[in-house]
């Protein structure tokens, strides 16, 4: 297969360069410095990691580490998301980890083929969310959600995720979210992190905010939680 160069490919998003957009995008994403924004729609940006994995090896421009534009970083994290051979793409995953440095990249990543390895994925999780890297942090606890608070629930992961301590705000942001989703999903097992104030004050009242707000949790649970909100 056809490698490709990291300039054609840089050629082909700044052709699909959308200035409206790209000053849309800046104003979610504070801590990408706006320069870097090209304004690749993520529609497009995932076709592109489509026709990319299809058609050439993408080699060249996965290990062109640190990307110079957030659009690559996207675009880098689609192609991930789209690997089909898990070591592989485990490989590839732990190298572009470092290199995060937003919300976005981190929350829109998401290997399709982790659901087939769940047992190596968790081994992983367990270190993601020990790291001292806020994005790598922030990407263990949003796979513990995605992936283990169904049918492979297991009352440890809460547990592991309210032992995250941090004052970094995207780090408490998921941890929020994952226990408002966890409150949606397997509320017997999680209200007690409530119930008990186990989390900090903030995060503790945001997930109850997030809870409060969600279309999946019960009125009745909701009525609850908004009884156990901290002053």
């Amino acid at each position: 297969m056809e490698k490709i160069k990291v300039k054609e490919i840089r050629e082909k998003l700044l052709a699909l360069q959308d200035k409206e957009y790209r000053d849309f995008q800046a104003k979610l994403i504070p801590t990408v410095d706006p320069k870097r924004i090209i304004g690749t729609r993520t529609p497009q940006l995932r076709d592109l990691a489509k026709e990319l994995l299809k058609n050439y090896d993408c080699s060249l421009f996965l290990d062109d580490l640190p990307h110079k534009y957030f659009d690559e970083d996207q675009l880098h994290a689609f192609i991930l998301s789209g690997m089909k051979d898990y070591d592989e793409c485990m490989e590839r995953l732990e190298l572009f980890l470092p290199f995060v440095d937003n919300w976005a990249t981190c929350d829109q990543m998401s290997p399709k083929i982790f659901k087939k390895h769940k047992g190596e994925l968790l081994e992983k999780v367990k270190a993601w969310i020990t790291s001292d890297d806020t994005y790598t942090v922030r990407f263990g606890i949003g796979m513990l959600m995605e992936h283990f608070l169904d049918d492979d629930f297991d009352k440890a992961y809460p547990k592991m995720v309210a032992g995250v301590k941090s004052e970094e705000y995207y780090i408490n942001m998921m941890v929020a979210w994952y226990f408002a989703t966890a409150l949606a999903k397997q509320y017997d097992a999680v209200i007690p992190y409530i119930e008990k104030k186990k989390l900090s004050a903030w995060n503790h009242n945001k997930a109850i905010q997030k809870s409060v707000e969600s279309n999946r949790v019960t009125p009745d649970h909701k009525e609850y939680l908004k009884s156990l909100k901290v002053k």
